[in-house]
């Protein structure tokens, strides 16, 4: 079975929570014990209902204030496919907690109360799920039960967001009415609503295809550590691990190790399970190539032809999480794939307002959870492709070295 990973977001109060707690519960993927403990919970708070929502608000904070403040991940399988959800929070002010859980995803689900339509956080939300290169999006317009199941008010809503999605990037769009609360289109086919033909929400994440996404033209293997075991019986053998973040590799295909420029050609490909005869995104594997080179970790091993950008001058979106802005001048830690070096904030070129999408270009500094365009200089290339061609090579996080905390996350628009 194939992984899904699927991020929600939306405005506050919008069921998120509660749409992941139907998914699990009518998926059968909790346990009678955890079932047991929300419905204690549920009556001690009074309510008339099992409250499906705690299920993924573990903060107590997040459960005294009836929203949810951090990333809450959680695990479920049905026959078809595994799944990671992330549950992220719809407050501006946790945008960077956003654009964490969004980063690795393959669907975004983005939530619309159909009481209130499209608000601002909807735009925002979808604006970076196109931003985050997010290449599922899913409008789910809920709490249809409260709206009579009113098929006028699903057609406004899904007119209006067509007409804002055709301004951003976003590749595949699925808009689907449900109800969080009562499970109508969540895992089953609603009756409440025959004017809708669409699937229901479980049977679209189950089948969307998501195996072409990944980049598989680009070969890119960033080496992560050098295999090189002391044995006597082992004594020859000298191997490159780490996850392969594009392309497809098989034994005998010549490749390149950067930033050397070393020619070569693959030996063999084994896994934790033995020796395989190709390996593609998002496989951890270890590579073994023909002639004894000097490869470390930080460096890239592609195809002779078809090389990512060798560059220390790098323009980037960047999304920033510290309280302490960011500003020109500014020296960070940057951490590219496997390679670590120093970068120099060159230029804040401008900040994007995400609810208008108007550019600043007064802009002198970048405060918590804004989004603007930079450019740094970094102590050493670094080997990057553009983020909407690879998100893996296009993406980076920078470091507050003094505290170890990591700042910003990047996405490469372009290098010299």
């Amino acid at each position: 079975m194939d992984l899904l990973r699927f991020a929600t977001a939306g405005s506050v109060d919008d069921g998120k929570s509660t749409l992941i707690g139907r998914l699990l519960y009518d998926s059968k993927s909790i346990f009678s014990d955890q079932l047991e403990a929300i419905e204690r919970t549920s009556r001690e708070r009074g309510d008339e209902y099992t409250d499906l929502a705690l299920l993924t608000d573990g903060l107590r904070a997040e459960r005294e204030q009836g929203i949810t403040i951090d990333v809450a991940y959680r695990y479920f399988a049905t026959p078809k496919r595994k799944f990671i959800i992330a549950d992220t929070p719809g407050h501006i002010q946790y945008t960077r907690n956003m654009v964490t859980g969004a980063s690795t995803a393959d669907v975004a689900i983005v939530l619309v109360d159909a009481r209130k339509g499209l608000v601002e956080q909807s735009r925002r939300h979808a604006f970076l799920v196109s931003l985050l290169q997010v290449p599922h999006l899913v409008l789910a317009v809920n709490k249809m039960d409260l709206v009579d199941w009113s098929q006028e008010i699903y057609e406004e809503i899904r007119t209006e967001f067509v007409e804002f999605a055709a301004k951003l990037d976003i590749a595949d769009l699925t808009i689907i009415p449900v109800s969080a609360l009562n499970g109508d289109n969540v895992v089953t086919r609603s009756e409440n609503m025959p004017w809708y033909e669409g699937p229901s929400l479980m049977h679209h994440l189950e089948n969307v295809h998501i195996a072409s996404d990944r980049n598989l033209v680009d070969v890119r293997f960033p080496v992560q550590y050098v295999i090189r075991p002391h044995q006597n019986q082992h004594h020859d053998y000298r191997g490159y691990a780490g996850q392969v973040a594009g392309g497809v590799m098989r034994p005998g295909d010549d490749v390149v190790v950067l930033p050397s420029g070393l020619p070569s050609r693959i030996l063999s490909i084994d896994t934790a399970d033995g020796p395989v005869d190709e390996a593609f995104a998002p496989m951890s594997v270890t590579i073994r190539l023909e002639d004894e080179l000097d490869v470390s970790r930080g460096d890239m091993i592609c195809r002779p032809h078809n090389q990512p950008a060798t560059s220390q001058d790098i323009d980037a979106m960047i999304c920033w999480m510290s309280e302490k802005p960011l500003a020109a001048g500014q020296k960070l830690a940057i951490k590219h794939t496997t390679r670590n070096a120093k970068a120099l904030v060159k230029e804040l070129q401008y900040e994007l307002n995400i609810n208008s999408l108007h550019r600043n270009s007064e802009a002198s500094s970048l405060k918590l959870n804004e989004i603007g365009r930079v450019r740094l200089r970094t102590t050493s290339p670094l080997l990057v492709d553009e983020y909407r061609r690879n998100r893996q090579t296009g993406g980076f996080i920078l470091i507050d070295e003094r505290t170890n905390s990591t700042v910003g996350a990047g996405m490469i628009v372009g290098a010299d």
